[in-house]
């Protein structure tokens, strides 16, 4: 397990009810390390926090580690089955599948951003 991952699942872990159910999925590609993090659906306003700190806050930390290592780490956070979050009475919705988003994903901050603002650049 690489270090980013570990720091992730230390953190995660410790935030908490459920730590048995916590699931980490990391994958390497040209745009660096992304870590898809699954969590017990009653947990998951303690890993998001009040207005996402928590999450922010977690991505940032992430981000340090991976340059400590020259690697771009991003966190994406699964939205869990059964959640409430987004379900305003959509008859789209197909039998428990999340739909596809439909533009791809696009990070909105890189980590030469990140270092550009800590620099106050």
């Amino acid at each position: 397990m690489e270090r980013d991952q570990q720091f992730l699942e230390y953190v995660v872990k410790a935030l908490v009810d459920n730590p048995d159910d916590v699931k980490i999925n990391r994958t390497v590609d040209e745009m660096g390390v992304l870590l898809t993090l699954s969590v017990h659906k009653d947990d998951m306003g303690k890993v998001i926090g009040r207005s996402g700190a928590t999450a922010k806050a977690i991505r940032t930390v992430l981000r340090v580690v991976g340059m400590k290592n020259d690697a771009r780490v991003n966190l994406k956070i699964e939205e869990p089955e059964g959640s409430e979050r987004g379900m305003g009475g959509d008859s789209r919705s197909t039998g428990g599948e999340s739909e596809a988003p439909s533009k791809p994903y696009v990070r909105d901050t890189t980590v030469d951003d990140v270092i550009k603002d800590l620099k106050g650049e």
